[in-house]
């Protein structure tokens, strides 16, 4: 998500057919054999959000996974040089994928795991591009059925992963960071009307209101990133997240600047 605004049918069709989505607990001591001071072993899960698609300097590793050096746990490990980092997150992750896929660098020797995941299981993507192609109550439809999945289904996902980090390192610190909203409201913005806006933001805070719960009754910490994309939503004139853009699955994230004035700064707080 390069231009700020949704514009063109052409950009809407491309949207359509390939977006995707891409706390409690003292601080851990460095494991054993790590040198004096040293960060504890770090592990960064989850989905696009977290591998940092829409920042760019991709991993060429990473393939599909899209795992950037200007992503969040990357630009955290580099600056505090933990004892080990593993880095799983990915691309168009959903819980299911990160409980067959991520959790293999967990030990019981971890000292801190981050993590987003839950847009893609509630269809986001497929959300937004329905919004954008499609009439207010169609998009007001859609949303409500993403979120009906977000209070029902959703909470059930979260505790699986949850649980299986919790399993894997027992006295891990670990961080679930919640999603923006997209959109300013009440801004003269050209493309989806402000209904449909504000619907997709309030989507948004259902999520991670439904994340955090979770999170909480795990002892995780929970990042809320609203506190630092304040003033950058798309509509904004000083945007940290990209619009309808090429390559799509770039569309509807964020920046190299949201994750390093977003969401790093939310981590770094908790961690």
């Amino acid at each position: 998500m390069k231009s700020h605004r949704i514009t063109g049918a052409a950009s809407a069709v491309a949207l359509a057919l390939t977006l995707a989505l891409g706390g409690a607990g003292a601080a851990q001591a460095a494991p054993e054999g790590a040198s004096p001071g040293a960060a504890p072993s770090y592990v960064a899960l989850g989905d696009s959000y977290s591998s940092g698609v829409g920042a760019g300097s991709y991993q060429s590793s990473s393939g599909d996974c899209k795992r950037s050096d200007k992503a969040y746990p990357a630009l955290w490990s580099a600056a505090h040089r933990p004892a080990s980092f593993a880095f799983t997150a990915c691309s168009g992750a959903r819980t299911g994928d990160v409980l067959s896929k991520q959790l293999a660098p967990l030990t019981p020797t971890t000292g801190l795991v981050s993590i987003s995941v839950g847009g893609n299981d509630a269809g986001f993507a497929d959300a937004m591009s329905t919004c954008v192609l499609n009439s207010d109550s169609v998009c007001l439809d859609r949303i409500a059925t993403a979120s009906a999945f977000i209070r029902d289904e959703l909470p059930a996902k979260l505790d699986a992963v949850y649980s299986a980090i919790s399993a894997r390192s027992p006295k891990a610190r670990v961080v679930v960071l919640g999603y923006p909203r997209f959109y300013k409201l009440d801004a003269v913005c050209v493309g989806l009307s402000e209904a449909k806006r504000k619907a997709i933001n309030n989507a948004a805070d259902l999520l991670d209101s439904v994340t955090a719960k979770r999170a909480a009754d795990h002892g995780f910490a929970f990042g809320d990133v609203n506190t630092t994309f304040a003033g950058h939503e798309l509509c904004s004139g000083s945007p940290w997240l990209r619009s309808v853009t090429l390559p799509v699955d770039e569309s509807y994230h964020p920046t190299a600047a949201g994750q390093s004035g977003g969401y790093l700064p939310v981590f770094s707080s908790v961690a």
